[in-house]
């Protein structure tokens, strides 16, 4: 080949493979210009700015972004941005909100099975037993077939199984369950049921209603949830005497619900992370609340002197009694009802057992190490 054939062959060559470079450029140039805004979620939670509940949210949220590697995001807004915390749960099913972060309890007014799935009495087992029921022993479905049956157009799932709530705070400490007859007390859901059952005047607020309402006589005491979110609400400015251990809400669950609309336009991957979140959040939430609850209560009693009291078993007897006319005069009115709470009750009656059998005694082991008696 002579050297003018060499020049000409180098030539065509290069002229063919920058070709096909601009080609490529062409073609992966409309690829980034084209690619796809992430989905977006608006999602409002129950929870007012200060509450360590938005925390956990957050939590939630935080998992739910990072893992979605920027394809899709939860903008997350407090209480009160968009709609009131109780009405967070119609708002996503309307479309107002694409998601909510709140309670089942918040809607009971819808129907008070509702309560069943957040913040009810006693079942036979704790919180924790309780989820497992949700996930493992049917509970899903019957929420799915309540929400059915009052037509709420949401997909929801739970997070969070929380620690008994306290009796709550009170001017004096209550000694008797007839002390309750009377009083003008803040709680929610079915709790409301059985504290109106056993006497007492209640009303139910919002949890950054509950410190106004206290200081205009609208009621005499009231429980929320945990040491943290009462502290946060100024609880020991205003009332000195907290009472733990209790019946009246043995579980409660954070409710993390999407418009189902919405829901069916999202790719099944990035479902199962709105999804699985919630069980990563389970556990993020509950480390939080022991970090959080344990070191708030001793703060309560040490740096404000509230007194931290034990609720006696007398009024936690009575609680039982009361819940037991109510379970049957509520299961006579409503065959769902009745069919949730025999549920749960088959699931405790086995589950339970073997956590009574099984576990150690650890009050005895603590008071042992500790050298510290733990009020009975």
């Amino acid at each position: 080949m002579s050297k003018d054939q060499v020049k000409a062959s180098r030539r065509k060559f290069l002229t063919g493979a920058t070709a096909a470079a601009a080609g490529t450029a062409a073609l992966g140039f409309p690829m980034i210009a084209k690619a796809q805004a992430p989905i977006v979620i608006k999602m409002q939670g129950a929870w007012g700015a200060k509450d360590i509940f938005n925390e956990m949210a957050e939590e939630y949220v935080k998992r739910v972004n990072e893992m979605a590697g920027g394809r899709l995001r939860i903008d997350y807004l407090v209480a009160g941005a968009v709609v009131k915390p109780f009405e967070v749960m119609d708002a996503t099913s309307k479309g107002v909100l694409d998601a909510c972060h709140s309670v089942p309890v918040y809607w009971y007014g819808k129907s008070k099975v509702a309560s069943l799935f957040g913040s009810g009495p006693i079942n036979g087992c704790d919180a924790p037993q309780t989820m497992a029921w949700i996930y493992r022993g049917g509970g899903l479905a019957l929420y799915n077939e309540l929400l059915g049956k009052i037509n709420l157009d949401v997909v929801g799932f739970f997070a969070m199984p929380m620690p008994t709530q306290p009796l709550g705070w009170f001017k004096k400490p209550i000694k008797d369950a007839k002390e309750l007859k009377g009083l003008k007390y803040r709680t929610v859901g079915l709790a409301a049921d059985l504290f109106q059952q056993m006497g007492a005047k209640v009303t139910q607020l919002p949890g950054g209603e509950i410190i106004p309402a206290l200081e205009k006589g609208v009621i005499d005491a009231f429980e929320f949830n945990n040491p943290t979110s009462d502290m946060r609400f100024g609880s020991q400015d205003v009332i000195k005497n907290y009472m733990l251990g209790s019946y009246h809400q043995a579980m409660e669950f954070f409710e993390i619900a999407f418009n189902k609309k919405k829901w069916a336009t999202i790719p099944k991957d990035l479902q199962a992370i709105l999804q699985y979140a919630a069980e990563a959040a389970n556990s993020a939430n509950w480390w939080t609340a022991m970090d959080n609850y344990s070191r708030d209560l001793i703060e309560l009693r040490d740096k404000h002197k509230v007194n931290i009291i034990r609720t006696p078993k007398s009024i936690m007897a009575e609680q039982l009694k009361a819940w037991d006319v109510l379970t049957k005069k509520l299961s006579d009115e409503d065959p769902f009802f009745a069919k949730v709470v025999e549920s749960q009750r088959a699931w405790a009656k086995r589950v339970a057992y073997y956590m009574f059998v099984n576990e150690a005694d650890y009050k005895l082991g603590y008071e042992h190490i500790f050298k510290t008696k733990i009020p009975a």
